[in-house]
């Protein structure tokens, strides 16, 4: 299918002229009929004599007083049959059609000069023709018709076909808007609403989210030109049976949206064309889709702006919208879509920096330009901001520039050395500190940089990060000197482990202690007993010179110790496979390792 608007000023004959195309009647009110004025949105369709694709209309109303409800009808439609009436000429209407048109970026139209059985339709279809080329709809065919002689309708239908095959096919996979342009209750479905499906696939099934996120429907029927459909792909006019929402919670201007696939924006900021962005009211209203939300503007730059949404949208960056004052005392003016992600202006001369930024910004989605503005981002977020993913993520779904994950590298193996230096006894930076003096969002970002090749290596071990040669703390002199006096004390007495009152006397504390263990200076049996390290492999060397298995009490004579240190000595060495219990009294030494190995033996299971 292929779905147009209709546009032009009030009593042009835009109805006539679809309802001849169509032989439906676009208007569904009674008094539209009876004062010959549409006043809401209408929706007829044509099937081509070839048997091409169906032809819809989204039929929209011409008087000023409705501009906001024509504005709601073109809005999420590629293409447009634009109607001037030969007796009339080019009208207010006709211009503020054509403005909102070009702001909206449509580029695909049909000229048709109405009524042209009641006067010479050649001056006004060279007026329209010039007008329109003007615009980004550039040169469009023309065709002078009649609706009530049926004059030229031929050609125009010819022409019509002929636009609709040139029209670009949006993607079937893409994710879907549907902006909604009429809502209802059907007794027995329940609600219903309707609207063109400018890319995607919609599926009897599918799970919708509401724009603002309050609630999520089921899709429980299709419907594309009356008839029922298990699936619906764009573009193309549709009504969706929906479940999961009260009567009248959906409205036009509300949208429906593929779940975690799109990112609601109460603020953006966007270029402006049509005016200055300096003259803009502070105070206008945002059109996009079918919705018209207030927003306040704060310039930027010459072209640019900040908009405040009343209420958020679903926006992605290059979308295109229209700024219009209540009222319509003055043009409007078009907007396109640069951020729906931007910083926050809170310091001195930000406004005036962020101007220089978006003056470089080009509307388009560019993966690469948006992550070396944003340096990290998640792979998802990017993805709901309409820019495709320009490289792998580093970890997890994170993304990051290469420039800037270059320069955390760096500042990460700077802070590494910093806190060695600081605190020569626990050298490890903590990742969480890493990830908070790098302003990281994600602990896994400190680990992928840590796990990134670069000039000076980091090790991370139990959450801790390590530089070149920190692994093991550089022992202070005073340090070095208490742990010297401990090891004599160990050479004259090897299991003899010093209690706490000798371990206070040279100042090692336990922190102290949990250094010299890391330096690999003493070995720690417990909190309370350290011995030199390879105490673990002697005593079990002197336990094997028993008769098997040996008690507690045999034990601790053999290695001349106290119950005190013999106790969890020997818990140390079952842990590490030297011995195991036997029973509740006895233990036994396992097979030494070949000579030579070194290793402790292995625990039995």
């Amino acid at each position: 299918m292929r779905v147009l608007a209709t546009a032009g000023h009030v009593d042009h004959g835009k109805s006539a002229l679809v309802r001849a195309l169509t032989g439906m009647e676009p208007d569904r009110y009674e008094e539209e009929r009876r004062r010959g004025l549409t006043l809401d949105l209408g929706f007829v369709w044509t099937r081509p004599d070839d048997g091409g694709e169906p032809l819809a209309f989204v039929d929209v109303p011409g008087h000023e007083r409705f501009v906001a409800t024509m504005l709601a009808g073109v809005g999420p439609v590629p293409a447009v049959l634009f109607v001037v009436a030969a007796d009339q000429g080019w009208q207010p209407q006709s211009e503020e059609h054509l403005a909102i048109l070009d702001a909206l970026g449509v580029r695909h139209a049909v000229l048709a000069v109405t009524r042209s059985d009641l006067a010479d339709p050649a001056p006004v279809r060279a007026e329209a023709l010039q007008r329109l080329a003007r615009t980004g709809l550039g040169a469009v065919p023309s065709v002078a018709v009649s609706a009530v002689t049926g004059a030229g309708m031929g050609e125009l239908r010819t022409e019509l076909t002929r636009l609709a095959r040139a029209l670009p096919v949006p993607s079937a996979d893409a994710d879907v808007r549907l902006w909604l342009d009429r809502a209802f209750t059907v007794r027995g479905h329940g609600t219903v609403v309707t609207g063109t499906l400018p890319a995607g696939t919609l599926r009897v099934g599918d799970r919708l989210v509401t724009g603002d996120g309050t609630a999520v429907v089921r899709v429980r029927g299709l419907q594309c030109l009356r008839q029922e459909r298990t699936a619906v792909s764009a573009v193309a006019r549709v009504a969706v049976n929906v479940h999961g929402c009260s009567d009248g919670a959906l409205h036009r201007g509300q949208v429906l949206l593929t779940p975690d696939r799109w990112l609601p924006t109460a603020v953006t900021d966007v270029r402006v064309t049509g005016e200055p962005a300096g003259d803009l009211p502070r105070a206008v209203t945002l059109h996009i889709g079918t919705a018209a939300v207030p927003v306040t503007v704060r310039p930027l730059g010459e072209d640019t702006a900040r908009l405040t949404l009343s209420r958020p949208l679903p926006l992605r960056i290059g979308d295109r919208a229209v700024l219009r004052e209540p009222g319509g005392t003055r043009p409007p003016s078009a907007v396109t879509v640069l951020d729906v992600r931007p910083p926050r202006l809170a310091r001195r001369g930000a406004g005036r920096a962020r101007a220089e930024q978006l003056a470089a910004m080009t509307g388009r989605p560019d993966g690469a330009d948006e992550l070396r503005r944003r340096g990290l981002v998640r792979r998802a977020e990017l993805l709901a901001m309409g820019v495709p993913a320009p490289t792998a993520p580093v970890t997890g779904d994170w993304l990051a520039d290469p420039a800037h994950w270059a320069r955390l590298r760096e500042r990460l193996a700077a802070e590494v050395e910093r806190y060695a230096r600081q605190h020569p006894l626990e050298p490890g930076l903590p990742t969480e500190a890493a990830r908070r003096l790098l302003g990281l969002p994600d602990r896994t970002l400190v680990d992928a940089l840590a796990d990134t090749p670069g000039a000076r290596e980091l090790v991370c071990r139990q959450g801790r990060l390590y530089g070149p040669g920190s692994l093991r703390p550089a022992l202070p002199p005073h340090v070095r000197a208490a742990v010297d006096a401990v090891r004599r004390d160990l050479e004259r007495a090897p299991f003899r482990a010093p209690d706490a009152d000798r371990l206070a006397e040279l100042g090692l504390t336990r922190k102290i202690l949990a250094a010299a263990v890391a330096a690999g200076a003493l070995l720690r049996v417990t909190d309370a007993v350290v011995l030199l390290p390879g105490a673990d492999a002697r005593a079990a060397a002197v336990l094997r010179r028993l008769p098997q298995p040996f008690t507690l009490s045999e034990a601790r004579k053999a290695l001349d110790t106290t119950r005190r240190v013999a106790v969890p000595l020997l818990e140390f060495l079952d842990a590490r496979g030297f011995t195991e219990r036997v029973d509740d009294q006895r233990r036994r030494c396992r097979p030494a390792p070949p000579e030579g190995d070194g290793r402790a033996p292995t625990p039995s299971p």
